[in-house]
């Protein structure tokens, strides 16, 4: 049986990261984007408790924590807004939300 070690948390950590990129770069629905944005911070924060558990601190746990909370208002914050948009405009798409244009 292989023991777990920090390079498998960094390569589920990358997959992560790309998939997240790759969602917030090709989809137009928001709110897909913004489940890509929380693919990416999920990534950030397997990363920080990678390296927090290789090196025997918690500073990295700690910071995750953070990251999580500003994950959780980013959504609330940004779900509002959606929710105000299409209310307004009928749409979610990126490509039809021009509200804030000239």
């Amino acid at each position: 049986m292989v023991p777990i070690t920090t390079l498998h948390y960094l390569v589920v950590a990358a997959a992560l990261f790309v998939l997240g990129v790759v969602g917030v770069l090709t989809r137009r629905n928001v709110v897909i984007i913004l489940m890509s944005i929380e693919l990416i911070l999920n990534a950030v924060n397997l990363n920080l408790v990678a390296f927090s558990r290789m090196w025997g601190n918690l500073h990295g746990q700690v910071f995750s924590i953070f990251i999580v909370v500003d994950a959780a208002a980013e959504a609330a914050v940004g779900l509002g807004i959606l929710i105000a948009f299409f209310r307004n405009k009928e749409t979610i798409n990126v490509d039809e939300i021009d509200l804030l244009k000239w």
